[in-house]
């Protein structure tokens, strides 16, 4: 099943997502994303993040997300993780 994982950075996370973005895509490849990549602002800086990966349950999908280095260091403002239905794109 696919989950999306939607998560804005903190406001005040200086170069922590620069810090941890190696951490975080070495850990992201070692599952099945279907496609992620860096939520931008107006100005074109990154801002966030979304996922969509294709696990076995929402609580799958939650752990996945809370496994995150970009959670452990504390990057995020807030996040989410839903149930997805990919209707259009990659397949």
């Amino acid at each position: 099943m696919y989950f999306a994982i939607h998560a804005l950075d903190r406001a005040d996370a200086g170069g922590l997502r620069a810090e941890t973005r190696s951490s975080h895509r070495e850990y992201v490849n070692g599952f099945d994303v279907i496609f992620g990549g860096p939520l931008l602002d107006e100005a074109g800086s990154m801002c966030g993040s979304l996922l969509v990966v294709d696990l076995p349950s929402i609580e799958a999908a939650r752990e996945f997300a809370d496994g995150d280095p970009y959670v452990v260091a504390g990057l995020f403002a807030r996040s989410s993780v839903t149930g997805f239905d990919l209707l259009v794109g990659p397949t």
